[in-house]
């Protein structure tokens, strides 16, 4: 028994020791209590998926690679619920970019699959494997008639990914279906964030979450970003200067000429804002409002080169959806809404530099490559300016 204890502590503290650092670990402060994971899985019920694509190094060869990209799926009551709409809604801070079936979202206030997020060139085959999916699991339970607008969101890789090599298939997209669970999640390189860059350093994927109290009740609100704007320039963390103190430090090479227009803060992210809050559409509309606060603290502009893309939903209310009845649901005041708006502001913050501590350096094509935001300097800095949590 005592040898079978060691066994399970040991490999215990393997698992632990392979754990991406997050913000918190190096010391980042953040204002406000998370939820178990500190992730949008922390709402009750939501789903997160990866599909994660790395082949090839060295010269770029159309069709060939290097290949850095993949797909990220999100279930709002999980793969199980099959059809289940939660209500939702959406906002874009700058359209420069894709996230398909949104108008219906708007049109009729719910959210009625789940949410998919990849590269740019991927978004039409990711779109169709799911439609596809739905066929093949029966997502629409017996229905014999019935119609749906998947919803695809993306962002460009193209600096690290041999995007127009087409690489996201069917097979990925139901891989990331298939991966999708709640508990804690990866985040950095991964899924559609895998070829990600973000305020001058490698980005990706990142999440966080809050709890709350209101009305007696506890209540959670989580996001998850894609993260790839950003000027390093306009680097901020914690309220210090971090892109100004480490403009000598490097952030990313070309090693071919750069084939494209792409300016210094071109990007795109995406963000889904999750809640088990019972909030109607227009309310979460004001929710989705609030995203940009988030980035612009961290140093989003909104360039005229980024799709910066948002969605909101909430679980509560499950029978909300009704084809042929009256529904009664529950719903907050909009004077209750503040903790809401607050708690979106912080987590849409904490899941971007989450996405920044845990990616990786990467070389793509031609040798493209995308430094790390260096955890050693980021705390030097932080702790230059007495914002550092020892």
């Amino acid at each position: 028994m005592k040898q079978v204890v060691l066994i399970t502590l040991f490999l215990s503290s393997l698992m632990l020791a392979a754990q991406k650092q997050r913000a918190r670990d190096l010391g980042v402060p953040f204002t406000g209590t998370t939820g178990t994971y500190n992730a949008i899985t922390d709402v009750p019920g939501v789903e997160v998926g990866y599909s994660t694509i790395i082949s090839g190094n060295g010269e770029h060869v159309i069709g060939e690679g290097p290949v850095r990209t993949g797909v990220t799926a999100i279930f709002p009551r999980g793969k199980a619920k099959k059809f289940s709409p939660v209500y939702a809604n959406w906002y874009s801070l700058n359209g420069n970019g894709e996230m398909t079936g949104t108008t219906w979202v708007t049109e009729s206030g719910f959210l009625e699959t789940p949410i998919m997020i990849t590269n740019t060139n991927s978004v039409g085959v990711v779109r169709d494997a799911v439609l596809k999916w739905y066929v093949d699991t029966d997502w629409y339970k017996g229905e014999d008639w019935w119609y749906t607008y998947p919803v695809v969101g993306e962002t460009y890789d193209g600096f690290l990914n041999d995007i127009y090599g087409f690489h996201v298939k069917e097979e990925h997209v139901l891989e990331a279906i298939e991966n999708a669970s709640s508990g804690p999640i990866e985040e950095g390189n991964v899924g559609g964030g895998t070829g990600m860059m973000c305020l001058g350093f490698k980005g990706g994927t990142g999440t966080a979450s809050r709890v709350m109290t209101v009305d007696k009740k506890i209540y959670t609100v989580g996001a998850i970003v894609q993260s790839n704007f950003g000027a390093k320039r306009n680097l901020n963390i914690a309220g210090v200067p971090v892109g100004i103190a480490l403009k000598d430090t490097l952030s990313y090479e070309y090693n071919a000429p750069p084939q494209s227009r792409r300016q210094e803060g071109d990007g795109s992210i995406i963000v889904i804002v999750a809640t088990d809050a019972p909030l109607l559409p227009h309310q979460l509309k004001r929710i989705a409002q609030r995203i940009p606060l988030g980035v612009g603290i961290v140093g989003g502009r909104g360039s005229n080169g980024s799709g910066d893309i948002f969605l909101a939903f909430s679980t509560a209310n499950e029978n909300a959806f009704n084809r042929d009845e009256t529904v009664t649901v529950e719903v907050f005041s909009n004077d209750r809404l503040m903790p809401f708006f607050e708690a979106t502001v912080q987590v849409v913050e904490e899941a971007i530099i989450n996405a920044m501590i845990a990616a990786e350096t990467m070389e793509g094509i031609h040798g493209n490559k995308a430094y790390a935001l260096p955890h050693d300097l980021l705390k030097e800095t932080l702790k230059d300016y007495n914002r550092l949590e020892e």
